[in-house]
This record gives structure tokens, C-alpha cells and sequence, in this order.
């Protein structure tokens, strides 16, 4: 799994601007989506290239309606102490990705449970998938749940993507998104229903995707400040890296 890196994590987005220094990703279908609206570094900026792109991102994204700005930096890279100052003070909120991977069969056994089942999403259960996701995409706003719920449409219909939800006793309680491509099975958006947590179904999702895909190499993107990166070390997961990124939000 060494040949694993950031670069096998799939991307909502198109790359609409591209120079020697970073990579400007843009998806006009979902302006409120932050990961697919930024800017990536290829190479560590200084605090004065930070400021170049920064102004060039808002100008565009205020072209398009859009009261945000993103930045991903370089992986495995520590950001320059006068960079994280500047951020800082600016009113960024700073944080960090972890990538994770692991062949199917080291995947801790998972004990049957006959009241959670693992569906494919088909034509029969799509509208339940999208509904399970609208609701906690409510969190953010109806806009960003009604766009989300249009990608995830988009994503149905998109072969190299494998929807699942999953159910507690019949009653939906989680999802999760499965980006495939030769070498990788790439676990996305995974959801557990807060009703239903703790239950196991978020280990029969991914038992699930270890089945399905037992030739691959499965891969993951964790926040590094969040407790699920705890779990998929106890999975056995492997840690392969961390990537920093910054996003502010304007006052409208």
C-alpha cells in the first residue's frame, strides 16, 4: 500500500485553473460544497503566494456567489509558523486530514447480526438512501441538503460508484459511498443514523465493502480531529498520512 496517496482520493470537482504552484478545483453544480471549491497546493506557499492565491480565489468565488475560501496544502507538511499566524489572526479555521488503508482480509471479524442489513442501492431503495441522507445534510442548510441530494443522483448513476444503506430492524440507519477504481475501493460519507449508533452498523458497512471488493486495496480519508480515526486504527487500518487545510467563511 505504499503506492497509496492522496492522489487516489476521488475529487467532486474540475480543475479550472493550474499552475507550477496549485490546482483551482471548481463545481458549479454544488457552489456550497467546500471540497469541491478550493484551491490545493502542489508546493508549500509562502505567507506572500498565500495572500496572491487568497485574493484570487474570493475574487472568483465572489464572481460565482460564494462566501468561502478553501486551501489544501501540501501532504505530510507542516505549515509555516508566520502561514498558521496569519490564518490565525484572519479568521481561519485550520485543521487536517488523515489517510488510512487496508486489504480486505485484515479487517477484524465482524459477528452476523440479523438486524442490520447492508443493501445496494437500486431503483427500489434509492428514494430512502436519498431521503436518510437529506436529513442529516439538513444540518448544514435545505440549499446544501437539495444540492447534496442532486450529487448524490448524479453519483447513482455513475458506474465507478457503489451507493449502500444500511438498516436496524427494517427502519433505515446508515449510508456510505464506495468510489471504485482498479486498484482502490474508496470509502466515503459514511453515516450512521445518531439513533442508531453504536450498534454496528457502521462495521457491517465496511464489512460489507471488504466483501465486495476483497481483491482492492480500501481507503479512507479521516479528520484528524475527530473520534472515527480512532476506530479505523482499532480496524486496522493503516496510517499512510496527514494533509493540511484552512477555510474561511464571509459575512455575506
Amino acid at each position: 500500500m505504499k503506492n497509496i496517496t492522496f492522489e487516489n482520493i476521488y475529487v467532486v470537482g474540475q480543475v479550472v485553473f493550474e499552475n507550477n504552484q496549485y490546482k483551482h478545483i471548481h463545481y458549479p453544480e454544488m457552489l456550497l460544497r467546500y471540497d469541491s471549491n478550493f484551491i490545493e497546493f502542489k508546493i508549500s506557499p509562502s505567507l506572500s503566494e498565500f495572500k496572491s492565491a487568497e485574493i484570487y480565489l474570493r475574487n472568483y468565488h465572489l464572481k460565482n456567489g460564494q462566501n468561502h475560501v478553501k486551501f489544501y496544502f501540501p501532504p505530510n507538511k507542516k505549515l509555516a509558523e508566520e502561514l498558521v499566524a496569519y490564518m490565525k489572526d484572519s479568521g481561519y479555521s485550520i485543521g487536517f486530514l488523515e489517510l488510512y488503508a487496508i486489504q480486505p482480509k485484515q479487517f477484524p471479524l465482524v459477528a452476523d447480526n440479523p438486524d442490520v442489513e447492508v443493501q445496494v442501492v437500486t431503483d427500489k431503495n434509492l428514494e430512502t438512501f436519498l431521503e436518510l441522507q437529506y436529513k442529516h445534510d439538513l444540518e448544514l442548510g435545505s440549499e446544501f441538503a437539495n444540492q447534496k441530494r442532486e450529487l448524490a443522483k448524479r453519483n447513482f448513476e455513475d458506474p465507478s460508484i457503489q451507493q449502500l444503506l444500511a438498516f436496524y430492524k427494517g427502519v433505515p440507519a446508515g449510508s456510505v459511498d464506495v468510489i471504485i477504481s482498479k486498484e482502490t475501493a474508496e470509502i466515503d460519507g459514511l453515516v450512521v443514523d445518531e439513533d442508531f449508533q453504536k450498534k454496528g452498523i457502521g462495521s457491517r458497512l465496511q464489512k460489507f465493502v471488504m466483501e465486495k471488493h476483497e481483491d482492492k486495496s480500501v481507503i479512507l480519508v479521516a479528520d484528524g480531529e475527530d473520534t472515527p480515526r480512532e476506530m479505523y486504527r482499532k480496524q486496522n487500518y493503516e496510517y499512510l498520512g496527514f494533509k493540511y487545510h484552512s477555510h474561511k467563511i464571509f459575512e455575506n
